[in-house]
């Protein structure tokens, strides 16, 4: 399977753009410490299993957003985890987060169709005995206005993937992130793990596929050890997407 782009066109960068700037939700709060998330999209078997394994190793959790009509499926990052994999990861405390149904890109879909495939993502993770989900990642980081104010009405927080660190001022309905991807994902995601801790602020990272040849969009696990090392180590309270928006009063 051939991984989409969304659009990278001066079309699409001016769009992105003018959505970060309208619809905009903040929570005013500030932190007494820094904080970082570890999310995985879309959640290859490889995140689900080396990924979850290193987080456990310390006691802590992350957020797995998922698409369910890509469960089970073979996709540029590896086979995806299936419905009962997600399962076993939610049951082990993980957070079980909502992407849309098919990976509908945001950006390209108006209010009613990004909705209707939300809710149908939804209702999948509920069948499957998973809990509602309270957050939210955009595919591709990508939205429409129209989706975005749509959307935003669901979720305590939407995800985006334009980097940058969320604090009392941040868009909760277009949340900043760091992916660990690519060959410089590592000294990325330490980059900002140093701004977030200067500013006491959350950072959210994410990352796709967790293996030793990982994808583009993906890292290997001694990288992904190592940054939950340095948090753990330096004092970072390590929170589940769930759990940070919590810490803002965006999610009671």
């Amino acid at each position: 399977m051939e991984a989409y782009s969304a659009d990278r066109s001066l079309k699409g960068k001016v769009r992105r753009r003018w959505a970060r700037l309208v619809d905009r939700r903040s929570s005013g709060v500030s932190l007494e410490r820094p904080m970082v998330s570890f999310s995985f999209d879309d959640a290859p078997q490889s995140a689900a299993q080396a990924g979850a394994a290193l987080l456990e190793a310390r006691g802590l959790r992350g957020t797995y957003f998922i698409s369910a009509g890509l469960a089970g499926e073979d996709g540029p990052m590896g086979r995806n985890a299936s419905l009962h994999e997600v399962k076993r990861l939610s049951d082990a405390g993980h957070e079980i987060a909502c992407h849309t149904w098919s990976h509908l890109d945001c950006g390209q879909a108006g209010a009613e169709e990004a909705d209707l495939d939300a809710e149908r993502n939804r209702e999948t993770l509920l069948q499957a005995g998973l809990p509602d989900p309270s957050t939210f990642a955009y595919p591709y980081g990508d939205v429409s206005i129209p989706a975005k104010r749509r959307l935003g009405e669901r979720f305590a927080l939407l995800r985006a993937l334009h980097h940058g660190l969320v604090d009392g001022r941040a868009d909760l309905n277009q949340a900043p992130a760091v992916g660990i991807e690519g060959p410089g994902g590592e000294a990325l995601a330490h980059r900002w793990m140093n701004r977030a801790k200067a500013r006491r602020a959350w950072l959210i990272l994410y990352t796709h596929d967790v293996c030793d040849s990982p994808s583009a969009w993906g890292c290997t696990p001694t990288t992904l050890e190592g940054l939950i090392a340095r948090a753990f180590n330096e004092n970072f309270e390590v929170v589940t997407v769930a759990d940070g928006c919590r810490r803002l009063g965006a999610l009671r």
